[in-house]
Parts: C-alpha cells; sequence; structure tokens
C-alpha cells in the first residue's frame, strides 16, 4: 500500500501537531483537482485549489456546467478526482468512501424517506451508526428545534410545505454533528418568497451551530448575501476566491465583473500623460491612480455607479437614451455615449419620464471604474 500523502497543512492546523496559527484554520483543501468524466472531451474541473476555513460559510457560485457541483461531490465523496488531491481536517481522503468521510450532504430534492415520519428521517443516520437509544432521541430534539420542527415529528414527508421538507433535511445532516456540511443549491426548488426566508434561516443557522457551510448556487443573490466567502467557477476553474464585498466590488476578471450583479464592461487602456495616469474608455477620458497598470484593458463599472444627475461624479457626458427597461421598483436605462453604451440602474419614476432618443447627462466617479486584466 502506498503511504499517503504528506499533510499540507502547517502545524496547528486541524490534524496537525503545535501552536496554533493566526491564519484561519483549514477544514478542507483542494490541491490542483481535476475531473474528467468518461467520454467528455473537455474536463469538468480543471486544476481546482482551494482553501475552505473552518466555521465560515463558504460559498461555490457559477452558471450550469461551471464545475461547482462536482467540487461539492468530490468533497463528499461521491466522486473521485481524476488527478489531484483533496484534504478533510488535515487528512488525505483520495478513496475514502462517502460514509467515512465527516460530511454530510444536502440536495435540491430533500431525499427524505416518503414513509418515515419527521423523527424517523431524521434519527436514520444515528441508527445506522448504532448511537444510544437515549442519546437519539436527545439529538433528534435538538436538530429539530435548530430547524424551528419540533411540533412535527410525526409528520410524514407529504405533509409538509416545500419549506419545511427542506427544514427536515437540514436537521438529519446535522444530526450527526459533522464537521462540514456540504449544501446542493437546497434552495432551487423553492419559489422566491420561501427562498429568501430561507436564506436568512440558513446563515442563522450556521452562525449558531457554528458547523462550516460548503453552499453551491447558480444564484449569485444567495452566495453575496450568506457567504463569509465564495468561489467563482467558469468552465471548471476558479476565476476569483473573496468575500462578497471583494468580488463585488473589485472582480478579478471580466467574467465575474459580469456574472456578479451588472455591470457594464468594454476595452480600453490606461497610458501615461503628462507624467499622469488617465483611463481610455469608449471616447471616455478620467485619471485612475498611478499604481493603476499601463496599456490595454477590461474596464468594469456597475449599473449603479452611472447617473443621470449631472454633476453626481466627477467623470460626465452627454449621451443618447436607447431604451428603457421596467424592472418593478427600477429601471435599466441604456444610454448612447460617444462609441459605447452606459447602462445605469434608475429610480422607477426617472425612467418613465424618459423616452427613446432623448439626450441626457451621464456620470460618475473615476473611482467606481474597475480595471481588469483584458
Amino acid at each position: 500500500m502506498q503511504d499517503s500523502p504528506q499533510s499540507p497543512f502547517p502545524p496547528g492546523t486541524p490534524g496537525g501537531k503545535g501552536e496554533a496559527p493566526s491564519e484561519p484554520l483549514t477544514v478542507v483543501r483542494l490541491s490542483d483537482v481535476c475531473k474528467t468524466y468518461n467520454g467528455a472531451g473537455a474536463k469538468a474541473v480543471d486544476g481546482v485549489c482551494l482553501d475552505i476555513h473552518t466555521g465560515e460559510f463558504f460559498s461555490i457560485l457559477g452558471p450550469s456546467g461551471s464545475g461547482k457541483t462536482s467540487c461539492l461531490r468530490m468533497i463528499a465523496g461521491f466522486e473521485q478526482p481524476t488527478s489531484g488531491q483533496i484534504w478533510l481536517d488535515g487528512v488525505n481522503v483520495l478513496g475514502v468512501p462517502p460514509y467515512n468521510r465527516d460530511v454530510n450532504t444536502v440536495f435540491q430534492n430533500y431525499a427524505l424517506f416518503p414513509h418515515m415520519s419527521v423523527e424517523a428521517n431524521v434519527s436514520y443516520p444515528l441508527r445506522m451508526h448504532r448511537v444510544a437509544k437515549g442519546e437519539i432521541w436527545q439529538r433528534v430534539s435538538e436538530a429539530l428545534a435548530l430547524v424551528e420542527m419540533e411540533e412535527f415529528v410525526k409528520r410524514l414527508p407529504h405533509q409538509l410545505s416545500g419549506g419545511q421538507r427542506q427544514r427536515v433535511a437540514l436537521a438529519r445532516a446535522l444530526v450527526g454533528r459533522p464537521k462540514v456540511l456540504l449544501l446542493d443549491e437546497p434552495l432551487g426548488a423553492l419559489d422566491l418568497q420561501l427562498r429568501q426566508q430561507m436564506q436568512l434561516a440558513l446563515k442563522q443557522l450556521q452562525r449558531e451551530v457554528g458547523i462550516t457551510f460548503v453552499y453551491v448556487t447558480h444564484d449569485q443573490g444567495e452566495a453575496l448575501s450568506m457567504s463569509d466567502r465564495l468561489a467563482v467557477m467558469s468552465d471548471g476553474r476558479i476565476e476569483q476566491v473573496g468575500t462578497p464585498r471583494e468580488v463585488y466590488f473589485n472582480p478579478a476578471t471580466p467574467f465575474v465583473a459580469g456574472f456578479i450583479g451588472k455591470a457594464n464592461l468594454g476595452p480600453g487602456t490606461v497610458v501615461l500623460e503628462h507624467g499622469k495616469s488617465f483611463g481610455h474608455w469608449g471616447g471616455l477620458a478620467f485619471p485612475v491612480p498611478a499604481s493603476t497598470a499601463l496599456g490595454p484593458c477590461v474596464f468594469s463599472l456597475r449599473h449603479e455607479a452611472v447617473s443621470l444627475l449631472e454633476g453626481v461624479g466627477d467623470v460626465s457626458a452627454r449621451g443618447t437614451v436607447e431604451e428603457i427597461v421596467f424592472l418593478g421598483d427600477s429601471s435599466e436605462v441604456m444610454i448612447a455615449v460617444d462609441r459605447m453604451t452606459l447602462v445605469t440602474k434608475a429610480p422607477a419614476h426617472v425612467g418613465f419620464a424618459l423616452t427613446s432618443g432623448q439626450e441626457v447627462t451621464v456620470s460618475f466617479n473615476a473611482a467606481e471604474v474597475v480595471r481588469i486584466d483584458g
């Protein structure tokens, strides 16, 4: 039998020895992980390196086919990587079956046993591990209390709403007290209002139990509202890892800028003029910090950073309204400015007052423009 690779965790991290470092402890590590499915021409996961910290709410965000669910399934043990290493709490888990990993998974379809009561569903993993009967009821009661489902212990799954079934699935996953809880788009089957309620409930639950949550979603609103940190994936690769604020306001790639929120994106360049750095973008020129790298790039400017009020920003230009899209509480207004189109998010009543072809002034602050390597 081959020796397991040496743990990549420094002394003091879970599974290591010595004094704990000031750095956050790493509970999940993916090291250069690749996954290619039989018959597929491209890699589903391509060289992913990722550290997830103990006790954090971490989201993996991306469109369909980006590789996010494949990463989750490899952490859970349902799939094995084609190459690379996966570590859980300092232990290499390649080849370790799911039932021997200290993780639990919550699926989008709940996966409850239809013939079992709520109590029986939640207690099932404890009974399979032959936990003492007295302890089983205590832990089931605690888990159901966490998700506010104590009053439904005798009901069958078909007697519950979608949100209630999801809470039971969470209780069943938490009752075993795993180090890591994996959630595979668990709110995807719920309606919008219930999904928003469950987002808040999940974040509060994670803070209360202190377990590391790894949450897979294609919904940027979910990832931004619940996560301590998130990874944005595209085509099997990680585009950026950071806090919601970092990823939103300082996107590392054009894909992240376009996928997270809504942004004006376009090619530009940064040049040095009379000893000062300026950005040139579609006919607009504006000062940029002296530390900004010179040369061709992509500029990103959030829709909400563009104003239709003159003098609000330090960069202004005249433009012509091309189209107005009503969104309910707001309107998106497309404005032709010189050799580009800028989109702004305006209050609904402002959009109502505009007409196609009308001349307007747009303004924004140069500091809101983000330079991205193209």
